[in-house]
Order: C-alpha cells, then structure tokens, then sequence
C-alpha cells in the first residue's frame, strides 16, 4: 500500500482517479470514488477515467476486472455494470471483459 499526500494508505498502485479532471473532485477523495455522479455527462466523465485502467485489446476475466475496480470503489458490482450499461466495457456471457469505448492517450 502507498501513502496518499494526507498520509492516508490507499491500495491503488496504478494511479488511477489520483489527479481528476476539476468537474470530478466532488465525487472523488483520495483515489477513490465517494459518490456515483447523477448526472449522466459527469458520470460519463467519471467512467471514463475509470476505463483507463483497462488495456484496449486485452481481455479480462471477471475476478481480475473486479480487482480493479475495488481500488477505487466499494460497489465494484455496480461500477462495473456501469462500465458494461454506458458501452466502455463489454463482456462474454461467461464473464470474460474488455475495453470497447472511453478515450485512449
């Protein structure tokens, strides 16, 4: 685990969610999402700095997916149907993930 810059641990070794665009630090703190935006262009937003943690072209199997996405949100479950609903991931019917939208840089 490292130290955030409060001194706080966090489990999040890849970075991601650590410098949010300006519109997201109401539901981010300290790497990890506080509050699923209502909005839908903000949670849009949110999703993708979400789907930057998956490779385009590499599949996932379910268990891995689910690793990522408890670094940065309690309700890994619902973040990743979120993924899955607003097309920046997309799956198999036996669970196996990969990338299909969001921005890649």
């Amino acid at each position: 685990m490292d130290e955030n810059p409060d001194g706080l641990l966090v489990d999040n070794p890849d970075g991601l969610l650590v410098d949010p665009p300006d519109q997201l630090r109401p539901f981010i703190s300290h790497g990890r999402i506080t509050a699923m935006p209502v909005k839908r262009t903000r949670r849009r937003l949110l999703l993708n700095e979400v789907a930057q943690a998956f490779e385009p072209g590499r599949r996932y199997p379910e268990a891995a997916v689910d690793e990522i996405l408890k670094q940065v949100f309690d309700d890994h479950c619902a973040l990743r149907r979120y993924l899955v609903d607003e097309q920046f991931m997309s799956r198999t019917a036996v669970g196996v993930y990969w990338r299909a939208g969001g921005t890649v840089s």
